[in-house]
């Protein structure tokens, strides 16, 4: 079985791409699982941990009054979040991620476990929003394994989004 770190990995290097992350959330998990395969230099342009507020604004140019008007864990900000990395690394795709891992920091509104993911290209930026159960360890792996199947399946243009990556030859178990 291949991982799916890999294959992202393997379809980055075929299509010449490169890609930039920022994460919150995740602290950089997803970085980790990218940067484990051997010549993911070849793809991977940077990575940042943007945990606070003020990095974002900061690091990624996330406009304060963004993250005031609807929070930091919310579609605005992961949208503005990737392009913000993309823009900053002059990479073909950003990739970012920012929610709550727990066990504190929800609300009703937005409960441990709510984690909007970005994806940012020259022509477009895409944000799905998930609502992850377990605890921090779990729901930081979740969130690290959706980013990477929602990757995999925009650079293979699968469309069938929450359905896993199986059009990436990948079928990790949950």
């Amino acid at each position: 079985m291949t991982k799916l770190e890999e294959e992202v990995g393997r379809i980055l290097r075929e299509k010449g791409l490169t890609l930039s992350l920022a994460e919150s959330c995740t602290g950089g998990l997803i970085t980790h699982r990218l940067t484990n395969i051997p010549g993911s230099s070849d793809y991977i342009e940077r990575s940042v941990v943007v945990y606070s507020n003020r990095s974002k604004i900061e690091m990624l140019n996330v406009p304060e009054r963004v993250i005031e008007r609807y929070g930091a864990v919310s579609e605005e900000v992961a949208k503005a979040m990737a392009q913000g990395i993309r823009v900053m690394a002059g990479a073909s795709l950003g990739l970012s991620i920012t929610g709550i891992a727990g066990p504190t920091g929800g609300s009703t509104e937005k409960p441990v476990g709510t984690v909007f993911i970005a994806l940012g290209s020259a022509d477009d930026t895409v944000c799905n929003n998930f609502r992850f159960s377990g605890n921090r360890e779990e729901i930081k792996y979740k969130s690290s394994e959706k980013a990477l199947e929602i990757l995999c399946q925009y650079l293979t243009g699968d469309t069938k989004k929450g359905q896993g990556a199986s059009e990436c030859g990948v079928t990790n178990a949950e």
